[in-house]
């Protein structure tokens, strides 16, 4: 009996150590959905590993791979910003989304017309 509770035991952390190291990995597509003045939007997120390394881009519907820009990753966050191209302006988002398996969430931050706004972005990562 206290073999059947020792391998169950076991084989419960090694399942818990394989779900922690999920958490911990950026590498993928992802696809995103955020909302911006009432109306639902989309992107994609692409992260790679180049050497130790993150490089990536993000796609909008209307704007095609533009290179992240200073990707970190630490303790499940994922920090890095990109440029939205609209209407002739050029506006710098700062992203900060917490990565949990196959799910993001967090926010983007961007300064438009004098004022810092926020939204929040969820995401899947493609199979």
């Amino acid at each position: 009996m206290k073999t059947i509770l020792s391998a169950a035991l076991v084989l419960g952390l090694c399942g818990l150590a394989g779900a922690q190291g999920e958490k911990a990995e950026p590498v993928g597509t992802w696809q995103c959905a955020y909302e911006i003045g009432g109306q639902k939007r989309t992107s994609t997120l692409t992260v790679k590993k180049e050497g130790d390394k993150l490089v990536g881009t993000m796609n909008w519907p209307d704007q095609k791979d533009e290179k992240i820009k200073d990707p970190k990753f630490k303790d499940g966050k994922l920090t890095f910003s990109a440029e939205r191209k609209l209407m002739g302006n050029t506006i710098p988002i700062d992203y900060t989304l917490t990565i949990d398996g196959d799910k993001l969430k967090g926010k983007g931050a961007s300064e438009f017309g004098g004022q810092k706004r926020e939204f929040d972005i969820e995401g899947k990562r493609e199979k």
